[in-house]
């Protein structure tokens, strides 16, 4: 037998009758008394007892009214939404999207019927060419130019939001299509132009034209999308030609610099002969102008004696023979005696200052 009720009917572990358990009390003893462990039943029961008289049909109903206040707490979490400063709420029924635009703020919507799309607004950047922009490819930025030229054309797209329903509606990746818009039209104006102008000499209208492209372009799409600004960071060739394009970039540069020292020369040698001839032709005009005046006085000198010569023609006749001799005859160094008169009063001429003059001459050629 596998065990014996000689112990008083209290088991295989002893302990008596009266209906005790292997540890020394009965499965329905109440908590206390005998100090053993509490009835994990009677919490259970004395539980339900209590949760019956606080809800109203007892322990089943009160789990309904909580599923149902979680319900209600989870739908009225996904019913209230808060829009940002920066963005912009389009709200859809049943997909479709209604007419007005949520602004900032905190608004209702009645989920999961209505939905609502949040897009940001303000200015974003797509990045083209370099590192860090969101096209994959690493030739992205290599364009043929209007001179059969590679250049690597590093550039930014600088765009907001103007209208978030077409935006979120009217394409299916608005993003990825403004990156693909810019990347064709920087190659479209870029294979117009010379490689010169978007390295160096016309990079802003390059820029200004890239954008109008771009514009015009995600305006057909109804993008909803404004570009703000293009911006050129970097151009240049590829990296197996730089050493050489680097070479074609100093001779231009040297052409350029001889050029400029050239027309400083012409520039020089220019004003110079203006002034020459300027001086020439003031000098010409003063000569003129002094023989005209001159030739004005003689011939008014002349009328002058004529009126005299006609009033007295012996008188004027002699005055202008003894002016005219003593004009001629008042640098000469000649004496002239004549020969037919006397020669008193005449003193011999001792020339002592010629003498003396020889003298010094003399001594000076000796020394």
């Amino acid at each position: 037998m596998p065990w014996s009720n000689q112990n008083g009917g209290g088991g295989p572990w002893g302990g008596g009758g009266n209906n005790q358990g292997p540890w020394g009390q009965g499965p329905n003893r109440p908590r206390g008394g005998g100090g053993g462990p509490p009835d994990l039943e009677e919490i259970i029961r004395r539980g339900q007892d209590q949760l019956k008289n606080v809800m109203p049909g007892g322990f089943n109903g009160g789990v309904v009214i909580i599923a149902l206040l979680l319900i209600g707490v989870f739908w009225l979490m996904n019913s209230i939404y808060t829009v940002q400063p920066d963005e912009r709420g389009v709200e859809l029924r049943f997909g479709k999207p209604k007419e007005e635009v949520s602004m900032p703020g905190l608004h209702f919507h009645f989920w999961p019927l209505e939905t609502v799309e949040l897009v940001k607004i303000t200015e974003q950047q797509q990045n083209i060419g370099r590192k860090g922009a969101s096209v994959n490819s690493e030739n992205s930025g290599l364009m043929l130019s209007g001179d059969q030229n590679i250049v690597n054309v590093q550039f930014s797209v600088l765009y907001s939001v103007t209208d978030p329903k077409a935006y979120l509606f009217n394409l299916e990746y608005p993003a990825e299509t403004l990156q693909q818009v810019s990347e064709s039209a920087m190659r479209e104006v870029v294979g117009r132009r010379p490689a010169q102008d978007i390295f160096r000499d016309n990079r802003q209208a390059i820029a200004e034209s890239v954008k109008a492209t771009i514009q015009a372009t995600m305006d057909s799409y109804g993008s909803g999308i404004s570009v703000n600004t293009v911006a050129i960071e970097d151009a240049s060739p590829p990296r197996e030609v730089a050493d050489a394009f680097d070479e074609v970039q100093r001779a231009e540069q040297d052409e350029d610099r001889f050029v400029e020292e050239a027309n400083q020369y012409a520039n020089q040698k220019l004003g110079l002969a203006r002034g020459q001839a300027a001086q020439v032709r003031e000098e010409a005009a003063a000569y003129k102008d002094r023989v005209v005046k001159e030739a004005e006085g003689e011939a008014q000198r002349f009328v002058s004696i004529y009126e005299q010569y006609a009033t007295a023609p012996e008188v004027t006749r002699k005055r202008l023979f003894l002016e005219t001799m003593e004009s001629v005859l008042k640098n000469s160094k000649k004496v002239i005696i004549n020969e037919g008169e006397s020669r008193q009063g005449v003193v011999p001429f001792l020339p002592l200052n010629e003498l003396g003059k020889a003298a010094q001459t003399q001594a000076g050629g000796s020394q």
